[in-house]
């Protein structure tokens, strides 16, 4: 599990896309629709394989390429230190 850090805001675009600002370094980071998706998921505590599940309710994808794209994007959130692992329950 990963949840983002407390110094990092999220900030909603047009309802797909979005911008993450990290108060620490002051760094804009712009969101695609896919690291909107899973950032909100995140943010909301879902597990990351139901995170990927709902990639395949929103686009034409296999789960495969769905949980490949929420690890990259995870990746790169880790490398840019935006989330942290979570305690699990």
């Amino acid at each position: 599990m990963f949840s983002p850090h407390d110094h990092v805001i999220f900030t909603d675009v047009d309802g797909a896309e979005g911008v993450l600002v990290d108060l620490n370094s002051k760094q804009y980071f712009q969101l695609n629709e896919t690291a909107s998706l899973v950032w909100r998921g995140l943010a909301k505590g879902t597990p990351v394989d139901r995170i990927a599940k709902e990639l395949t309710d929103v686009y034409d994808v296999t789960l495969e390429h769905a949980q490949s794209s929420v690890d990259a994007v995870i990746r790169d959130f880790i490398a840019h230190r935006l989330v942290k692992t979570a305690p699990q329950p």
